[in-house]
């Protein structure tokens, strides 16, 4: 039994393993990167881009860039630079808006 987020990083030199390699044989990823994986099947680089979101998971978490594919498809987009720079974009807002004052329990500003 493999895992295959262990070989995420060996796509990057062999991207068309994704397609091929046995660790990634039957993958269930989460609903959004399987969507957007399915649409980059069809294009020339598809793997490579796929595999540039895949290695975003390993620095931003499975729960962010899920949810920044998710953002990307209602948009209508697919493509591993639109997903980078919705991650981009929640790493600036992370840094200039800390988590806690984002909610309603921010202990600034009480509800």
């Amino acid at each position: 039994m493999f895992d295959p987020w262990h070989y995420v990083p060996v796509l990057a030199r062999k991207p068309g393993a994704l397609r091929n390699g046995a660790p990634f044989k039957g993958w269930l990823l989460p609903t959004g990167l399987e969507r957007i994986r399915r649409k980059l099947a069809g294009s020339a680089d598809g793997d490579r881009q796929m595999v540039t979101i895949l290695a975003a998971v390993l620095s931003d978490g499975l729960t962010t860039v899920e949810t920044a594919c998710l953002e990307a498809l209602r948009e209508g987009v697919h493509s591993a630079d639109v997903v980078l720079n919705i991650l981009a974009r929640q790493r600036e807002l992370d840094a200039i808006f800390p988590l806690w004052a984002r909610r309603s329990t921010c202990p600034l500003h009480p509800t």
